[in-house]
């Protein structure tokens, strides 16, 4: 029997399945091994999310925007915060302020679908249907449209924006001159 040489394609053709094969499971042990649990929050800044959840609850949103506030101080970053903070200044009417604590947490997690809906929802309450039914969107590929977060955005999109508060400078009165 006559062996011929092989040749730089046939050893290509053999080896590199296997060599991608182990080039994949040594990028994914890695990644697993190198990523850390989630960090345990501070617990000065969990009672104070507690309390801030409890005035919540109870229909104090300054009071829950000032613990969650503080809590934030104790704890910087946190998600968890962000994203209690961001809640309570939404339902109070700062619609500006909750996009930036949502989109804070975006920028650490971009797959958080909580922050998501809740920016979805801030956006819809402001009017920005568009900017809305983007997130809606990317909720729906990431969890799907039985999802929580996604029914709750587009009931929140099908509502419409929130009405929009007058000040005392944009209404003008009339002017009635009466004799006495």
């Amino acid at each position: 029997m006559m062996r011929t040489k092989t040749s730089a394609k046939d050893l290509l053709m053999r080896y590199t399945p296997v060599a991608i094969a182990l080039s994949l499971l040594a990028a994914t042990s890695s990644s697993v091994l190198l990523s850390q649990p989630p960090a345990q929050l501070d617990p000065r800044a969990s009672a104070l999310l507690t309390e801030g959840h409890a005035a919540a609850a109870a229909g104090n949103l300054n009071g829950a925007i000032d613990a969650y506030e503080s809590a934030l101080t104790v704890e910087p970053g946190s998600v968890e915060v962000l994203l209690s903070l961001a809640d309570a200044t939404r339902r109070q009417g700062m619609q500006g302020k909750a996009l930036h604590y949502y989109r804070v947490t975006l920028a650490s997690d971009p797959r958080n679908v909580v922050a998501l809906a809740g920016e979805g929802m801030a956006l819809a309450e402001k009017g920005a249907t568009e900017k809305a039914n983007r997130n809606l969107a990317r909720l729906q590929t990431l969890c799907g449209k039985d999802c929580a977060e996604t029914r709750t955005l587009a009931t929140a999109i099908a509502k419409g924006p929130a009405p929009r508060m007058v000040t005392a400078d944009a209404v003008t009165p009339k002017t009635a001159v009466s004799e006495n």
